[in-house]
């Protein structure tokens, strides 16, 4: 069973996090209140999320105070947060939601569809590097077991690395459907980058593969995943 990815929706107004998880419900992932900075900064401290849909304007702790402390965590700095805001004080205000290290800024009224397609690229671009991460795990365990894995000890090395590759071979051909995706002029350049940086990813687990399969030679590290 694939797991659901998370999405924090931020909004002090119980109106507008209904509204968000009535446009969202769609994707069929995992929707999480906050109502409050506060309450955002608590949830993720215990759990991952694929995409932060954030209002700027909050009592107390604001939407740009709020980015900044996500940002200035290592467990959660990667997160996308994508600003929501019903004043538009122009390019200076929309400056400084990108400065905060937001990937989109929407003004209220938005357009459903548009965020639920925004939301449903970073969702997409999350599960791909949850598959990464395990394929990536797997292969630690080949180099550093011996040929053999949790749950599959009885599994011969070959065996094991013909597995691996097959996986490897749908995240690419998924990741590669969603790089076409992405490739037109109205994409997000945040996406597309993150898409690019997955990719060499996926390039370097390749050829950590590749190089346990007899005659290859020497084995090379698995390159890191972060």
């Amino acid at each position: 069973m694939v797991q659901k990815a998370k999405i924090l929706l931020v909004d002090d107004r119980p109106e507008n996090l209904l509204a968000l998880e009535a446009i969202l419900s769609a994707l069929d992932q995992t929707l999480v209140r906050a109502s409050s900075g506060e309450e955002a900064l608590k949830a993720l401290l215990t759990d991952d999320f694929a995409v932060i849909l954030l209002d700027v304007q909050m009592p107390g702790m604001d939407g740009f105070e709020t980015a900044a402390h996500i940002k200035r965590r290592e467990r959660t700095r990667d997160i996308p947060i994508i600003f929501l805001t019903a004043i538009n004080h122009g390019p200076h205000h929309t400056f400084r939601g990108y400065a905060a290290g937001a990937v989109d800024y929407i003004s209220k009224p938005f357009d459903p569809w548009v965020l639920r397609a925004k939301v449903s690229v970073f969702v997409e671009l999350y599960m791909k590097n949850c598959q990464l991460r395990e394929q990536a795990a797997l292969l630690r365990l080949q180099l550093e077991g011996g040929g053999k894995s949790a749950g599959a000890e009885t599994k011969e090395p070959a065996g094991l690395l013909a597995e691996l590759s097959a996986r490897l071979a749908a995240v690419e051909e998924q990741a590669e459907a969603l790089s076409k995706q992405l490739d037109d002029e109205s994409a997000d350049a945040a996406a597309v980058a993150t898409a690019a940086h997955l990719e060499r990813k996926l390039t370097g687990l390749r050829r950590a593969l590749d190089a346990l399969e007899p005659g290859a030679g020497n084995t090379s590290s698995v390159p890191s995943q972060n």
